[in-house]
């Protein structure tokens, strides 16, 4: 899950102050989300789907594709 996450944000090409900033977070914070030293709480997996426009479950690494269902 983890390297999912840091991957989307590098396929945004955004760095990790704008997504920090985004979920009005520290950059310290949001580093470890991706070094998978913190638990992501829901509200941030929620958030990171919406930026980034995918279904929690491929955040979570549940399935390979990144679509929602709608």
């Amino acid at each position: 899950m983890y390297t999912r996450i840091r991957d989307l944000r590098e396929d945004h090409d955004m760095k990790q102050k704008e997504v920090a900033n985004y979920l009005h977070c520290s950059q310290q914070v949001y580093s470890n989300y991706e070094l998978g030293q913190r638990d992501i709480p829901t509200a941030v997996l929620i958030a990171l789907a919406n930026l980034y426009g995918v279904s929690i479950d491929y955040l979570l690494g549940q399935t390979n594709r990144p679509e929602r269902n709608v």
